[in-house]
């Protein structure tokens, strides 16, 4: 049986307002997805720009921390 149909076979067996904490609990999963992605992106965009910085003869010292 697939997640997806244990969840349904659950939330069947739910209050109305505890379906409404379920779907609540889902947005949120989705959000915290959407901002993760989003965390990700930039911080791979934003490697190269800060490459110039970390990477510098100057610091170099550092590279062995």
């Amino acid at each position: 049986m697939s997640y997806k149909t244990m969840i349904l076979e659950e939330i069947d067996h739910l209050p109305q307002e505890k379906q409404g904490e379920v779907l609540d609990f889902i947005k949120f999963l989705e959000t915290k997805t959407e901002r993760d992605n989003l965390t990700r992106s930039s911080q791979r965009l934003s490697e190269e720009s800060f490459r110039k910085i970390w990477d510098n003869e100057e610091d170099s010292i550092y590279d062995a921390l």
